[in-house]
């Protein structure tokens, strides 16, 4: 079991609880079923940066806290160094860095995202989570596939979409793809 999401399931185990919230009640804020929300919990499931920015809105506690377990309190700026940002929710299809979780009262969570190339055939799942997106290629080709659409985007391409559809990207050329993914 990877010891930093196990970390971070206990933070937001015992913030739910101080807030009085059940995992029912969590479960079915974030849409999930139960037993996905108390794996996340328990640490024996990665949890999704997408998740744990509505867990943090829900809350009401920026999102480094549940990432570090440091209050954030860089009010006026804050650097991340290039390869330094806390990674969040590494699953299969994607890995993020995040590259503000310093800063307190954000309005908007910024990450770099790689996406790694699967091969022909695959697909990969989708998500969804409230509020908008803005994603900027950095580096490689991305398909996006985002309410029955699928747009290519090459570097230097932007897409801004409401991330209450269902979304999902795929590197192609057989390359890895990084952006610039702000969550907002």
């Amino acid at each position: 079991m990877n010891e930093k999401m196990k970390e971070i399931g206990l933070r937001i185990k015992e913030l739910r609880e101080l807030s009085d919230i059940s995992a029912q009640g969590m479960a079915d804020h974030l849409k999930i079923p139960l037993e996905t929300y108390q794996e996340y919990e328990d640490g024996k499931k990665d949890i999704p940066a997408s998740i744990l920015f509505e867990i943090s809105q829900k809350m009401e506690v920026d999102m480094g806290l549940l990432l570090t377990g440091e209050e954030t309190r860089m009010h006026i700026f804050s650097v991340t160094r290039k390869g330094k940002g806390v990674e969040v929710g590494r699953r299969k299809q994607y890995q993020y860095e995040n590259l503000a979780e310093k800063f307190i009262h954000k309005k908007a969570e910024p990450f770099i995202v790689t996406v790694e190339p699967k091969g022909e055939g695959y697909k990969p799942s989708t998500n969804s989570h409230p509020g908008q997106e803005f994603n900027y290629m950095l580096e490689g080709v991305l398909k996006i596939y985002i309410h029955d659409n699928e747009i290519i985007l090459h570097e230097g391409d932007s897409i801004f979409f409401d991330s209450s559809y269902e979304h999902a990207m795929e590197a192609l050329e057989n390359k890895t793809a990084k952006f610039l993914a702000i969550v907002m």
